[in-house]
């Protein structure tokens, strides 16, 4: 098995995104709570987020199917999705939480369908489920490991200074990804 160079930025940049995207994980709760919100608004403001991603991922989907600027929506959902991370440092209430999502949603509804169809172009046997397997189990592992260092972030540091690593995580994740729009042949 080899990977091309498209193949190895898609999946090492994915992973490093799922990297500062996974050291939130489970602390959104406390978080929330933290703000001022409970058990309903944090209930809240996931289901706003997984709504609008739902809703969104089909109007982006519609809209980019075979346009030629792909790749920059997915850079540029990396991007807002980086924006939206340092965006928690400002969160203060519920509601500007569940804008926070709202971002979120449109953010990832630019990048992870695109993603997906870019590494569904790079297979030479699109039904090859190893290599399939390879962006859902790095995935899983990557944010794992995530999760634990997250928690040790904010035990012994604070939100803030999570967020910041979070939010450059991702733009280092959202520069790998963008190297894709150079690529001669992909």
């Amino acid at each position: 098995m080899s990977l091309s160079k498209a193949q190895r930025i898609l999946l090492f940049a994915s992973g490093l995104w799922f990297f500062g995207e996974g050291l939130f994980g489970p602390l959104f709760a406390i978080f929330t709570e933290k703000i001022g919100g409970d058990l309903l608004d944090i209930t809240w403001a996931w289901s706003i987020y997984s709504i609008a991603l739902g809703l969104l991922y089909f109007l982006f989907g519609k809209i980019l199917n075979k346009s030629k600027y792909r790749v920059h929506a997915m850079v540029f959902g990396y991007f807002l999705n980086a924006v939206f991370t340092f965006g928690y440092i400002f969160v203060h209430n519920t509601i500007e939480l569940f804008i926070i999502q709202i971002g979120f949603a449109f953010a990832e509804s630019l990048s992870t369908p695109t993603w997906d169809s870019l590494f569904a172009e790079q297979l030479e046997d699109p039904g090859d489920s190893f290599f399939w397997s390879l962006s859902g189990g790095q995935s899983h592992i990557v944010t794992g490991i995530a999760i634990a260092i997250g928690g040790l972030i904010t035990y012994y540091i604070s939100f803030n200074f999570l967020f910041i690593m979070m939010g450059c995580i991702q733009t280092i994740a959202m520069i790998m990804q963008a190297r894709f729009l150079f690529l001669k042949k992909r």
